[in-house]
């Protein structure tokens, strides 16, 4: 830490930037000073916070044209052109948003980010500057309410829910493969690059009816509607390289990037807990167009990744140890078209197609699936008015599964399944009064693999008590078809269920957030099997249930401390389930009762830099000891994660970044695997599953070329 530290000194003292003073004042229409805004230079660290009498001052070495930007949370922003040299100090005068202010809106569940969220608590470039996540979206959800730490997964896992129960779209299409290629009990990342999209929204429960196939959540990501500035991206890493480059003409813009990873560099340095014979690499490459017409906005993305990696991964139940040799495929195309028809009707229409291939090697024996899905969706909206809206549409879905197991090049076990799902929804949006408003929903479903029809309604209701708080409800039934792991052997099972019931307060007012939310989850026809592991020859029913209930707190603060923002979340999380080969109800062992997570960013003007801290914290998860007579009656020591970043600005486009995971070192344990047999005492011995890595470090120099010579990768990392 020491040497890094130094390097930033020496450089911020070997460049001697010029310092300019940039000042001013933000009011209200009505002349009122505004405390707390954020006034910034657009591309830079530069920039600061309004005082109590809405004054401002900070220092910033850009030159020449400049875009000054103002943005305060209920407020509509402000973009001023300036000219460094010769700017002059003025008062800004910042309107409030119309949709924010005036109107209710529906916020039960639901966490926003992006410029076009109507109460954003989490922004884009939260996603890549949170401390710990190294650029991961998945990750950086983990430090939000409703979210449990899974870290031997890394996927996502919500109040309560399995991670396949968390569904992922982009543009409003489903991604069948969210996830990256992992092992038993090494974590995986999410396939998609968090600088691709201009606003996310996160439902912990009673989402829209337009969505369907997830009984907890569902993550929508939305790409960037266009480009402006043509430029050249280069990525030099301690764990590999990307280049991408940006092209606009008239109203398209292509973007193109590829990045090459390869891990073995960087584990033959540092230390890790897993034999890693050939470490992870992968080559990913994706492409994005648009082309924005008057009425209409077409897109096109397309990516693909190729990965692959060989370890040893020790069992207790094998003493011989096991060789697994992953080779992953995956191709993923979204294309959407918006369209204006007059009269406020709007048309939307798209097509997503994944293709994922895992081939792998499992010591002697040898396993291949293949998956391809396709959705395609069509929905209309009209506006009758501002107090009523409709949304109605329909959904096909079709997964085509193939798998085949070589057992020792002897015995090929064949399995897989075809399904079809046709939906159509309907949701209506009525605004009751200013303070009122009113969402009611239904989704019909048919999968033609299960036969079996499904009605789900859903309805929410918001009421705004005054300009900073509001209270919601939300009700909703959710079905989803069993697990990938589960329908390749049979078909003979239905849909599972859940019924959410939520209740929610949010208050935002200046630089400040704070939402709470009470909820109770109830699962019906939960997949349950009759062996220890889910095999062919299992007998498989939907006789399963369980529930869960919770509260989750979130509190964000951007205005105590001058140039400190930070958030807080705190889950309390109560669920049992029975299902899988459970012996019975019992609080399932990915739940955690208690998890809480810190996150703090501080922006150093002198140094150009910003440092950021995060700290997780969880209490012990449940196992099962089989040298005890209670079923899952074990618990895990807690879990804690403290990580750390900085990002040092050493000219307008190159970026000197460096992040660190687990800074303390803790040695956190997951979970615990048991001997199938006791040993010659009685005693069932165990193995503890830990992380593959007790830290993980990153080094990174990012150069943004571009000829306006203000655009870099902040929002990248």
């Amino acid at each position: 830490m020491k040497i890094f530290y130094t390097l930033f000194l020496c450089l911020g003292t070997v460049l001697g930037f010029a310092q300019t003073k940039i000042s001013g004042k933000v009011t209200d229409t009505k002349g009122n000073p505004i405390q707390g805004a954020n006034i910034f230079v657009e591309g830079t660290y530069d920039g600061g916070s309004s005082n109590e009498k809405g004054d401002f001052l900070f220092e910033t070495q850009a030159k020449g044209n400049q875009v000054l930007q103002i943005t305060f949370l209920s407020y509509e922003t402000i973009k001023q052109n300036i000219v460094i040299e010769s700017y002059k100090p003025r008062t800004y005068i910042l309107k409030e948003s119309a949709n924010t202010l005036n109107e209710v809106v529906i916020t039960a569940g639901t966490f926003e980010a992006g410029e076009k969220a109507k109460v954003t608590v989490l922004k884009p470039l939260d996603i890549v500057t949170t401390a710990g996540s190294n650029g991961d979206i998945i990750a950086a959800l983990q430090t939000l309410p409703g979210t449990s730490t899974v870290g031997e997964s890394g996927r996502l896992f919500v109040r309560g829910g399995e991670a396949d129960e968390a569904q992922t779209y982009v543009d409003g299409l489903r991604v069948a493969q969210p996830y990256g290629a992992a092992a038993q009990n090494v974590p995986t990342r999410g396939r998609f690059s968090p600088f691709l999209f201009s606003g996310i929204s996160f439902s912990t429960g009673g989402y829209s009816a337009e969505y369907g196939e997830a009984l907890s959540s569902v993550l929508l990501l939305n790409t960037n509607d266009e480009e402006s500035v043509e430029k050249t991206d280069i990525s030099l890493m301690t764990v590999g390289l990307g280049l991408a480059n940006t092209q606009v003409w008239k109203k398209n813009s292509l973007s193109v990037n590829a990045a090459y990873l390869n891990l073995q560099p960087y584990q033959a340095l540092i230390p890790q807990n897993v034999t890693w014979n050939k470490p992870y690499q992968t080559l990913s490459g994706e492409t994005v167009f648009r082309h924005k017409s008057e009425e209409g906005l077409f897109k096109l993305y397309a990516a693909f990744d190729v990965s692959k990696f060989n370890l040893v991964q020790e069992s207790i139940n094998n003493p011989k140890n096991t060789e697994v040799d992953m080779n992953n495929q995956n191709f993923y195309l979204n294309t959407s078209y918006k369209y204006n028809l007059g009269n406020r009707w709007q048309l939307f229409s798209g097509l997503s197609f994944g293709l994922g291939e895992n081939k792998i090697g499992l010591h002697v024996d040898r396993l291949h699936n293949t998956e391809h899905a396709y959705h395609l969706k069509t929905r209309l909206r009209k506006s009758f008015s501002k107090q009523l809206k409709l949304t109605f549409g329909a959904d096909y879905f079709n997964t085509n599964f193939d798998e085949n197991y070589n057992v020792f090049q002897t015995t090929d076990f064949q399995d897989g399944y075809k399904a079809n799902i046709v939906a159509a929804f309907a949701e209506t949006d009525i605004m009751l009064t200013k303070k009122m408003l009113l969402k009611t929903g239904l989704r019909f479903a048919n999968n033609d693999y299960l036969h079996q029809s499904s009605i789900m309604p859903r309805v929410s209701f918001g009421y705004k008590v005054n300009k900073t708080s509001q209270f919601s409800l939300a009700y909703g039934l959710f079905e989803q078809a069993p697990n990938q792991a589960y329908l390749k052997f049979t078909n003979q099972l239905q849909n599972e269920k859940a019924a959410h019931y939520i209740f929610s307060y949010q208050y935002n007012k200046g630089s400040r957030t704070l939402k709470t939310e009470f909820y109770f989850k109830k699962y019906d026809n939960l997949i349950k099997y009759n062996t220890r592991l889910a095999e062919y020859n299992s007998t498989y029913t939907n006789l399963g249930n369980g529930d869960a209930k919770g509260f989750d707190l979130f509190w964000r603060d951007g205005k105590s401390i001058k140039n400190l923002e930070y958030w807080l979340s705190y889950s309390y999380l109560d669920t049992q389930r029975d299902y899988k080969n459970y012996a019975n109800k019992v609080t399932p062992s990915f739940a955690a009762a208690h998890t809480l997570s810190l996150v703090t960013k501080y922006w150093i003007n002198d140094l150009r830099s910003q440092v950021g801290f995060s700290h997780t914290f969880t209490s012990g998860r449940p196992y099962n000891n089989p040298n005890e007579s209670v079923f899952m009656n074990g618990k895990t020591k807690v879990y804690n994660n403290l990580s750390f970043n900085w990002a040092y600005l050493i000219s307008q486009q190159k970026i000197l970044y460096f992040s660190i995971t687990n800074v303390l070192g803790t040695q956190n344990v997951y979970g615990y695997e048991y001997a199938n047999t006791p040993n010659t005492n009685g005693i069932y011995d165990r193995k503890a599953i830990t992380p593959t890595a007790d830290r993980f470090f990153f080094v990174g120099f990012f150069w943004t070329i571009s000829q306006d010579k203000k655009d870099n990768q902040l929002k990248n990392l």
